[in-house]
């Protein structure tokens, strides 16, 4: 056997591990175990754990120590492919939620390797999350969040489902099993399971004690089930064959069960019944995970006071459309004015779309108003909880409260970066690890940022500089929309293909039979072409390089006008993973016009250049479009890079290839143009050796952007 495949010995071993986990190391613990029990393993396998620890410890050394101490054990248990998923989702833990529970997933390597076969024959929820979100949001109600648990319940704000099911036999079956638990949750918010506190006041005063929490769910399921069968019949087939294979012995038959199939019946009839002897069996179903009173009793104490307050705060600006002026102005702190309480009203009225069968009109002053949007949306929700809008939420807020014309600064994009970093309203994205051979979940976070209007006498300044030329640019532009292209060796046209017909003679004197192909056709069809141009805005564009940029723009957009093909401009920048900022210049929706124009001379450089996210977005922008050609133009003055050191070098190179590779999936064509004189040295591996170009003149990038559209368009 050659030397090279022979096994290490431990002590080479913990050499080896030292150079990786000295972070890790004391007095107290080193890596001497571990190397002894890696002693045992072939080579390839030790290879594989010293590849890998080292691979880890550039993220965190002690998880690091975590892997080698614990991947002898999990080699015994799993194959070498099974080891690398178990150790990734350890890795994807730490991602999301940080070291303790990817610590406790390398310790559970026993646990993983149990339900590996569930893994492979199972569904993933990440495969379905997405699925399941658009599924849920074409349902009634408030708009739920999917989320992965371990146990499945729902805290009426997010539905929480298992990572993986697999407790069917093929994929397609267990992803029913995913939308039947969707369903049964989403029916606990809509039908009243949490409606009006009744559940929680049972459980706080011990009339429903813990013990019979159980059957009360098996009940509540029950009832739930009647109302989707009465709502939603198709879903509820689903739900019975599902039961029929995982539940053979199911039987509700008894008078309990049949009086919850009432259309009347609410909670307090599951409530009544729990606590009767007899009430029912304990097992709620196999879609009906459990309840989880506390989870729900803290988001609905949160939502409850947001949704008053919301409320008050539209009340308040329906009085100042009738009075003209905001209410309480002579009291700056007063929160609420009760004087307003004498001119509010709400009538209930029957609505069998509403939640709980009703939905409320409001009255100022005896007459009806219509409030806007949002205060209906908020209206549903807070009947959705309560069963009703409480009489004393029929208050104005006061200037303490509300300020006229006052937005939520914590949805303004700018406030996401003031104080304690939040997610809410922001793109997520995964990013492409390739020393993991891994991408990173939802790891980047990206949001829309406004860009501010610039001068307006730049855009004028450009038209003079470059009239002539953009007048030729038109010239050829127009030629190119109207261009037609002759076909050669069709089975009809208007002319006989005289190169068809001489190969087709050469075929017959060979004793071939003779093709049908042989005329030419002048084909006109019309262009059908998106393009987006990604513009960098990194601080490295200052001075000609942003000048540039902005004159390409202009040129392009002048002459992209003439040709007719839908375009829009997005620019990027960003700082760190949480940080990743797109600039919408103009969308493919909105016309080219004096906004459009003050928006490209608006553009500046900003921070650094973290290329994946921004990619991965515009590539959904683009695959909105409905158009045969989809292109992404970048126009850059480097390579990928960024204040978080571990995105410079291969880190961010091999994201950014990656994420071209996945918008080339997806049926969008990468091209970039770059003033970088070393692009030749790594652009072709980003995008490929013919989708590139390297404009070394500053001065002639406006020229060639457009000579490069052309040729990319033709």
């Amino acid at each position: 056997m050659p030397i090279s495949e022979l096994s290490l010995t431990a002590a080479e071993l913990e050499e080896r591990l030292d150079l990786f986990l000295d972070a890790a190391l004391s007095s107290r613990r080193t890596a001497a175990q571990p190397a002894r029990d890696l002693a045992a393993f072939d080579r390839a396998r030790q290879r594989f754990v010293l590849h890998w620890g080292a691979v880890i410890a550039r993220d965190n050394a002690e998880l690091a120590y975590q892997f080698s101490a614990h991947a002898p054990a999990a080699m015994r248990l799993m194959e070498l492919d099974a080891v690398e998923s178990w150790l990734l989702h350890a890795m994807d833990l730490y991602d999301k939620k940080g070291q303790m529970p990817a610590i406790r997933a390398f310790q559970a390597a026993a646990d993983f390797a149990a339900h590996r076969q569930e893994r492979i024959s199972g569904k993933a929820l990440e495969e379905c999350a997405g699925i399941l979100e658009h599924f849920v949001c074409g349902l009634n109600g408030r708009s739920l969040k999917i989320a992965a648990e371990v146990q499945c319940f729902t805290d009426t704000e997010t539905l929480f489902l298992p990572p993986v099911i697999g407790r069917l036999p093929d994929r397609s079956a267990n992803f029913r099993l995913y939308k039947a638990m969707t369903v049964h949750l989403w029916a606990q918010n809509w039908y009243g399971t949490w409606r009006g506190g009744w559940l929680l006041e049972a459980l706080d005063s011990g009339r429903l004690v813990n013990a019979d929490l159980p059957r009360f769910h098996a009940l509540e399921t029950a009832r739930l089930d009647a109302c989707i069968a009465r709502d939603f019949p198709g879903l509820h087939r689903d739900l019975l064959a599902l039961r029929r294979l995982l539940e053979p012995d199911d039987s509700r038959t008894d008078a309990a069960w049949r009086s919850l199939a009432r259309p009347q019946a609410d909670v307090r009839d599951s409530l009544r019944l729990a606590g009767e002897s007899g009430g029912g069996r304990a097992e709620a179903g196999c879609y009906a995970g459990i309840l989880q009173p506390d989870a729900v009793r803290a988001c609905l104490a949160k939502r409850a006071a947001a949704e008053r307050n919301a409320f008050r705060i539209a009340l308040a600006r329906l009085i100042e459309d009738r009075d003209g002026s905001p209410p309480g102005e002579a009291r700056p702190d007063a929160e609420t004015l009760p004087e307003t309480r004498a001119r509010l009203a709400a009538r209930e009225l029957a609505d069998p779309d509403g939640p709980n069968g009703i939905r409320y009109e409001l009255f100022l002053d005896g007459q009806p108003v219509a409030p806007p949007p949002d205060a209906v949306s908020t209206m549903a929700s807070i009947v959705q909880d309560l069963g009703e809008i409480p009489p004393d939420y029929l208050v104005a807020a006061g200037p303490g409260l509300y300020r006229p014309h006052q937005g939520d600064a914590d949805s303004e994009p700018e406030s996401a970066w003031a104080g304690t970093y939040h997610e809410d309203g922001a793109f997520l994205y995964d990013e492409w690890d390739h020393r993991r051979r891994h991408h990173r979940k939802d790891w980047c976070v990206l949001r829309e940022q406004t860009i501010e209007p610039g001068d307006p006498g730049f855009y004028r300044e450009t038209l003079r500089r470059y009239g002539g030329l953009i007048k030729s640019i038109r010239r050829t532009f127009e030629i190119l929309r109207g261009e037609d292209r002759r076909l050669r060796r069709q089975t009809d046209g208007e002319e006989v293909d005289i190169d068809a017909l001489v190969d087709a003679h050469a075929d017959v004197q060979a004793g071939l039979e003779m093709t049908d192909r042989l005329f030419t056709r002048l084909d006109r069809r019309e262009r059908d072409i998106a393009v987006l141009f990604m513009v960098d805005m990194s601080g490295s564009t200052k001075g000609w390089i942003n000048r540039a940029e902005r004159e390409s723009l202009i040129l392009l957009a002048e002459s992209l006008a003439t040709l007719g093909d839908r375009f829009a401009i997005h620019g990027f920048s960003g700082w760190g993973r949480k940080r990743c900022e797109i600039y919408p210049v103009k969308g493919f929706d909105q016309p080219y016009d004096a906004a459009a124009k003050a928006r490209i001379c608006g553009i500046e450089p900003r921070d650094y250049t973290r290329m994946g996210a921004p990619i991965r977005h515009l590539t959904r922008l683009l695959q909105a479009q409905p158009a045969r050609t989809r292109l992404l133009v970048t126009l850059s003055d480097g390579k990928p890079d960024d204040y978080d050191p571990q995105y410079r070098g291969d880190y961010g190179i091999e994201d950014t290839r990656q994420a071209l590779f996945e918008a080339r999936l997806a049926g969008v064509h990468p091209f970039c143009i770059t003033i970088d004189e070393t692009g030749a040295d790594y652009l072709p591996h980003l995008y490929g050796p013919a989708s590139f170009a390297v404009v070394s003149d500053v001065a002639r990038l406006p020229l060639k952007v457009t000579e490069i559209y052309r040729r990319l368009t033709s």
